[in-house]
């Protein structure tokens, strides 16, 4: 058996690892026997000498088991997940949760905080008053039978692997890898108990991947790794140079989802959730087609069934889901601030992480993961990709509970808006399947 350092010197020099050695370094790893500065060698040998798909699937099947797996075989049907890459008022599983658990596939799904522009699942749900993102196992598991969906914390003990290598490849310059990018979202969802994943690989300046070639290579080997570990795996590229729907922030994308749920949701993040949607219905048996499954869906919205089941679950983990019917019940800024364009144009396009940082500069976002949140901080955008506007024409309102901070992030949102003379067209939201 090869040494720890000696696993290291094979990925410095090129070489290809076996599955047992990727296994002996993860275990190495969440044990303790391997320290941390060991690891960042291994970590940045992988980054430049690369992962083929065996040794991707094999790192991450051993992330998967570094914890508990978590079974979900308790619950009836076929258990589908959804991951987005992450981008700015990506509001989705706020909407899809309920909604495909309305039609009979249950949702059980751990999800993270936010962290620098781009928001979290956790943030939000606890905006709601009451809300908790902590449940026991078998509580866990009797709200997705009893109620069709669940969605928490990721618990310390399943993917521990993942835990400690992403603080490392944070801090290493490591976390650009296609092959360490795969094992952390895989792993994760193959711990979590997923049977099937749709993964919303998101392409543009709000998105970890910022050009169509870099999100198609994460797609096709985030397929290819999820089926050697015994996973249906559909990914959906989708635009994110420009944030998805109108409202950032934790409240506020409550709002919308909420919004969107009752069929009055913006365009976008509708169709998008429709699209998402009726691929998990398909993976989970329950539609023939996307088609079929789409139609499921309308079907739920306008019957009040996908409302009712939101209802629910924010009932079932501790909320007030009164908020479902008065919003107004959710944390509200007691500052606004109106941010108008200083000239007429054309919107040409945004700078999406901007948006998210003019947010995160209202108080909705931290920098670090113990910083607190201003769960009614965000802003909602009054203009898209494509419209056209005058001098004094707002642009979006930014709120905050501290209006000192009011400054900067309307200084942000002015910035990420990019206005232009010559009319564009709205830029597609679908890139590829």
């Amino acid at each position: 058996m090869k040494s720890l350092e000696e696993l290291i010197e094979v990925k410095r020099d090129g070489g290809t690892h076996t599955a047992d050695e990727l296994q002996r370094l993860v275990d190495a790893f969440v044990s303790g026997e391997m320290p941390d500065y060991q690891m960042a060698a291994w970590l940045m040998a992988a980054f430049i000498r690369g992962l083929d798909s065996e040794e991707t699937a094999a790192l991450t099947g051993a992330m998967a088991r570094s914890g508990r797996m978590v079974d979900l075989s308790a619950v009836p049907g076929v258990k589908v997940d959804k991951h987005s890459t992450g981008g700015v008022g990506d509001t989705t599983t706020l909407v899809l949760a309920p909604l495909v658990a309305s039609c009979g596939v249950p949702v059980a799904k751990m999800s993270g905080r936010g962290l620098g522009f781009t928001g979290g699942t956790l943030d939000k749900l606890e905006s709601i008053p009451g809300f908790t993102v902590t449940l026991e196992p078998d509580d866990f598991l009797r709200q997705v039978r009893d109620v069709g969906c669940a969605v928490i914390g990721q618990s310390p003990d399943v993917d521990p692997a993942d835990k400690k290598m992403y603080a490392l490849r944070d801090v290493t310059a490591t976390v650009p890898s296609v092959p360490l990018i795969v094992g952390s979202i895989i792993s994760k969802k193959v711990a979590g108990g997923a049977d099937a994943i749709v993964l919303d690989v998101k392409v543009g300046s709000g998105a970890f991947m910022k050009t169509e070639s870099d999100a198609r290579e994460l797609a096709a080997e985030l397929t290819r790794v999820g089926a050697l570990l015994g996973r249906e795996v559909v990914c959906v590229l989708t635009d994110m140079d420009q944030p998805l729907g109108r409202a950032v922030g934790n409240a506020l994308e409550v709002r919308e989802a909420i919004a969107t749920l009752k069929g009055e949701g913006p365009a976008d993040l509708t169709e998008l959730c429709l699209v998402l949607g009726s691929r998990m219905l398909v993976l989970g048996g329950v539609a023939a087609d996307e088609r079929a499954g789409r139609d499921l869906l309308l079907d739920s919205i306008a019957t009040g069934s996908a409302l009712d089941t939101f209802r629910a679950w924010v009932h079932a983990q501790g909320g007030d889901e009164r908020v479902a019917d008065d919003p107004s019940l959710l944390p509200a800024a007691a500052h606004e601030r109106v941010v108008t364009a200083t000239r007429a144009g054309w919107v040409s396009g945004f700078d999406a992480e901007g948006v998210g940082r003019a947010a995160m500069a209202a108080g909705a976002g931290r920098a670090r993961k113990e910083d607190a949140i201003d769960p009614a901080a965000g802003l909602v955008l009054a203009v898209k990709t494509g419209d056209r506007v005058e001098a004094g024409d707002p642009l979006g309102t930014v709120c905050s509970s501290d209006a000192a901070l009011l400054d900067e992030a309307g200084a942000r949102l002015r910035d990420a808006v990019v206005l232009g003379d010559e009319e564009v067209e709205p830029p597609p939201l679908f890139l590829e399947v």
